[in-house]
């Protein structure tokens, strides 16, 4: 099943900057060959839905493994089973609506 998830991984206790550890992150969902796109407060992902929820574990044991005690994450998941629908599709769809 193709999932479109909007995830952000929030280290606790590590201190203000978290661009290490989103980095880290975002490497997993590269190697994983999920299509990702960061933002602002976190990083939309699509893909099949065991695939999408592999690298977010993994990115999960690799904060912990780079000394991230504590992990919050939160995420929300979108899938469709009457048509196939990509990040790009949906975007697209709005922004045509703004034109006209």
């Amino acid at each position: 099943m193709k999932a479109i998830a909007d995830v952000c991984v929030i280290p606790i206790g590590i201190g203000v900057s978290v661009s290490k550890e989103v980095t880290a992150c975002e490497r997993i969902f590269a190697e994983a060959g999920l299509k990702s796109r960061l933002h602002a407060y976190g990083t939309n992902i699509e893909g099949e839905w065991d695939d999408v929820m592999a690298a977010i574990k993994r990115c999960h044991e690799t904060l912990h493994g780079m000394g991230v005690a504590r992990i919050s994450t939160n995420i929300r998941i979108g899938t469709r089973t009457d048509r196939a629908q990509t990040m790009d599709d949906k975007i697209r769809s709005v922004e045509e609506k703004l034109k006209g």
